[in-house]
């Protein structure tokens, strides 16, 4: 019989384990922030709890506020008035208007994506997403595409980030209401799930639950506790989330088509109380995450970086990290994370969305009163 080398034995074992992570999973050293590498510069002001950012073909950008008001923003910075048309929205906690994105064709049909808290009867509400068309004041042939069900009570945990895959498909990232986490794990409830639908609402036919009489069609992963993270990485096509643990344990993944991914079952994190969530951080038939952190970095908005204004970085990750907060970079190779390094926490600014511009910058929204956009250039 031929005798296998040791080498090979050693790469199959990684390979396995690669395809079948049973845990520990990989975790943050907490790095301290970095001074002295990128500069900050105020782009915009005046924006109350900016939400989701988005550049538009001819060098405006398009931004939420939470509250419920959309706007446009100049090549200068300039905030216009309000947009009409805008839907009515639950803007109560974590609740309002949400993510905002554009459609694959929207030099063509000036469609937009709108993510946010609708509110429901007797002071329930879910996340929601409409699709409109922009124009230079305002939305029309607004249409309500999704909607999360059930709606709950309670102002915590919607999301929700909206993100196009090459085929023309949307994810849309949701929480899982805070209060109602056990329905993470039920297929019939659309809480704590990444749904996949059409751009016009109607549900892909190869979804992974499609058919099945136990699970909502629309599901396309489960589990999850409050993602308001998600990007398309470009070099593969592989769609990444990143959600809010409790105390500890927020997570990256890269949700798979009806996969489990362990929450409130398994955590990394501890309750707020400080009592055990679940099990532990391990179980058969569960996913463990890419990376996490612990101590938590309240991570929302994320992007991959294609551009030519810092080329040591192309290709990485960028995270918005509220708490402590920072601008997180993540050197991904290979589907894991080989490099975490922080910049930007001198700011002490709570950074929830991260885009890149044409220029080739990162442009960062601070969520407080008195909102901005951040301009990232080399320092």
């Amino acid at each position: 019989m031929r005798r296998i080398s040791p080498i090979l034995i050693a790469v199959l074992a990684t390979l396995a384990c690669a395809a079948h992570p049973q845990g520990p999973a990989p975790h943050s050293s907490t790095p301290a922030s970095i001074p002295g590498v990128v500069r900050a510069e105020t782009f915009a002001k005046g924006l109350e709890h900016p939400w989701g950012l988005e550049m538009l073909p001819d060098g405006r950008m398009i931004v939420t506020e939470r509250p419920g008001r959309l706007r446009l923003v100049s090549r200068d910075g300039q905030l216009s008035a309000p947009l009409t048309g805008v839907p009515r929205v639950f803007a109560e906690g974590q609740g309002g208007l949400l993510d905002v994105a554009l459609d694959p064709a929207f030099a063509q049909n000036q469609v937009i994506y709108l993510s946010y808290a609708e509110p429901g009867d007797n002071g329930t509400a879910g996340t929601a997403v409409a699709r409109a068309r922009l124009g230079d004041s305002g939305l029309d042939s607004v249409r309500v595409i999704y909607r999360q069900q059930p709606k709950v009570s309670g102002g915590n945990h919607f999301g929700s980030r909206i993100v196009f895959r090459g085929d023309g498909t949307m994810f849309v990232t949701q929480g899982e209401r805070f209060n109602y986490r056990d329905q993470a794990q039920n297929l019939q409830s659309l809480l704590g799930k990444v749904v996949r639908i059409n751009p016009d609402g109607t549900i892909p036919k190869d979804n992974p639950f499609v058919g099945r009489s136990d699970a909502r069609p629309e599901i396309w992963s489960y589990g999850h506790r409050n993602m308001q993270g998600a990007a398309i990485e470009p070099a593969t096509g592989r769609f990444w989330t990143i959600e809010h643990g409790a105390r500890g344990g927020d997570e990256l993944n890269h949700p798979e088509a009806g996969k489990n991914y362990g929450w409130p079952v398994i955590t990394y994190g501890i309750d707020y109380n400080g009592r055990p969530i679940g099990i532990g951080a391990v179980k058969e038939g569960m996913e463990q995450p890419v990376f996490y952190w612990d101590p938590v970095i309240a991570p929302s908005g994320m992007t991959f970086y294609t551009g030519d204004a810092f080329p040591a970085w192309k290709g990485n990750m960028f995270v918005g990290s509220m708490n402590p907060g920072a601008l997180v970079r993540l050197v991904i190779k290979n589907g894991a994370v080989t490099l975490e390094e922080r910049y930007l926490g001198e700011l002490r600014e709570r950074i929830r969305d991260v885009k890149q511009g044409p220029d080739g910058f990162l442009y960062l929204l601070t969520d407080n009163s008195n909102g901005r956009i951040l301009r990232v250039v080399p320092k």
